[in-house]
């Protein structure tokens, strides 16, 4: 499992883990957990770089309707290994 690390603006570093990535519509979108085993909180980030950025800028998707659809096809590829996305 990848292991990313995030530096928010003011924050101090986090570390996240990627179980999934997919592209949607010409978004790519990741699903990382913050823990490497076991049970841990998704969450589900949207790439917003742009095709020039040297890193990648990453925002929490939050908007229902987008965040469902992102999440149903995560579930449909996480089945696949036997991960359970609830």
């Amino acid at each position: 499992m990848e292991k990313i690390t995030f530096r928010p603006e003011g924050d101090e570093p986090v570390d996240f883990f990627v179980l999934e990535q997919t592209v949607i519509g010409a978004k790519s979108y990741i699903l990382v957990t913050d823990t490497q085993d076991g049970d841990g909180e998704a969450l589900i980030l949207r790439d917003d770089s742009a095709e020039n950025d040297a890193e990648a800028k990453y925002t929490i998707v939050d908007d229902d309707k987008e965040l469902e659809a992102v999440a149903a096809l995560f579930r449909k590829l996480l089945e696949e290994d036997d991960i359970g996305l609830d």
